[in-house]
């Protein structure tokens, strides 16, 4: 992957547009998780050091196109970024109308981009329109790095130069020091519950791997291929011999995906439900697996502690009720402790993290859901695509 780096450039008085990923939780007009906000931070704190005239845009929520609403407007992240940087940050929302005028070394920020007509459609009128606000155009949002928008992708294209902010550089380098060229062994860990939602993933990792851990809904349908009886879980039948065939092509070249020896199960899905622990040939018709058991949760400690490269989305059991939370507790502590490489991605592997308060015990955290698992499927996202060609331009 070779695209133009933020910090290879002079932005000495340049007009900087960079597309960021301000895409952060609102209640009642303010921000409730500035975890985005911090990690776009750098990028900005570069351009504003190095003198540039900096604007900021991203989207924010799902407002219908091309329509102004006050409750999708950025002015709740305004308002955290001057809190933020010491400094008030003006808000601009006519920018592609009248551009604004930016002093060296100020930031701006420019309303929802999703206000604009053709946003999503990747319109090229508008992506030039984009375009002529600035000298730099920087992508920094990860997070939608696999939508090809005017904003993410358009905007790249015609701008005069077009690179990756920290944040993107960081997450490219991090994603591709786990997949392109991983230490020995590889541990993958994909929770979810459904296997068609994370089929994709699953056959593409299926082919890196040394193992596969597979939790959640999605470790029943693999039980189920296994011969275990499941019960009432969440389980995809259909999927059986998918599952089946995933099994047999690992083991075929010398790797495994791990079958849970102990399940932790309730009677209905509900926080005051009790947990039991049985064997999983155990498991009765009207029971609902939630977790993994604890020889199981061992065991896969045991094989996270030796893995040379972790690649983490989704929980293994449904962690948010405490009862059925400690197979993820279990993963999560030995992913902090390993000496390996970890990386982990996705909105509930995030809140597994800052639930068992290990930020900083995981090597990388990807910011990014959908791009982080479009990356592990081998997809071309769009945006990087784009700042590849502008690279050889």
């Amino acid at each position: 992957m070779s695209f133009i780096k933020l910090t290879d450039l002079d932005l000495t008085g340049k007009r900087v547009l960079i597309r960021s990923d301000l895409n952060v939780p609102i209640k009642n007009g303010k921000v409730t998780s500035d975890a985005r906000i911090t990690a776009s931070m750098p990028t900005f704190e570069h351009c504003i050091k190095a003198g540039a005239k900096v604007m900021v845009m991203s989207h924010l929520g799902r407002p219908e196109e091309g329509v102004f609403s006050e409750e999708d407007s950025l002015k709740p992240v305004a308002d955290m970024l001057s809190a933020k940087m010491g400094s008030e940050i003006r808000l601009i929302r006519d920018y592609l109308d009248n551009p604004p005028d930016v002093a060296d070394g100020e930031l701006v920020l420019l309303d929802n981009v999703r206000f604009n007509k053709g946003e999503g459609k990747d319109n090229e009128a508008l992506s030039k329109q984009y375009a002529a606000l600035c000298d730099v155009f920087v992508m920094d949002a990860f997070g939608t790095a696999h939508r090809a928008q005017a904003s993410t992708h358009g905007a790249g294209k015609f701008a005069p130069t077009a690179c990756a902010g920290l944040l993107l550089a960081e997450e490219l380098d991090a994603l591709q020091k786990a997949l392109a060229n991983p230490a020995r062994p590889m541990v993958a860990i994909v929770g979810g519950s459904k296997v068609s939602t994370k089929l994709t993933v699953l056959e593409a990792l299926s082919e890196k791997v040394d193992q596969m851990v597979v939790g959640g809904g999605i470790a029943n349908t693999f039980l189920a291929a296994s011969g275990f009886p499941v019960g009432k879980s969440l389980c995809e039948h259909d999927l059986i011999p998918t599952a089946k065939a995933l099994m047999e092509k690992m083991t075929a070249r010398g790797a495994t995906i791990p079958i849970a020896v102990d399940v932790v199960c309730g009677k209905q899905f509900n926080e005051n439900e009790p947990a039991i622990i049985k064997a999983a040939a155990d498991v009765t018709e009207d029971d609902m697996i939630f977790d993994i058991g604890p020889q199981s949760a061992q065991e896969l400690a045991d094989i996270i502690a030796k893995a040379g490269t972790i690649v983490w989305n989704g929980p293994v059991g449904v962690f948010e009720f405490d009862q059925f939370g400690a197979g993820t507790k279990t993963v999560s502590m030995a992913i902090a402790n390993a000496a390996g490489f970890s990386l982990a991605g996705g909105g509930d592997t995030i809140a597994a993290i800052q639930k068992y308060d290990i930020y900083d015990k995981v090597s990388y955290i990807s910011t990014a859901g959908g791009a982080f698992l479009e990356y592990l499927e081998g997809k071309t996202l769009p945006a990087v695509a784009m700042l590849e060609e502008r690279a050889k331009s």
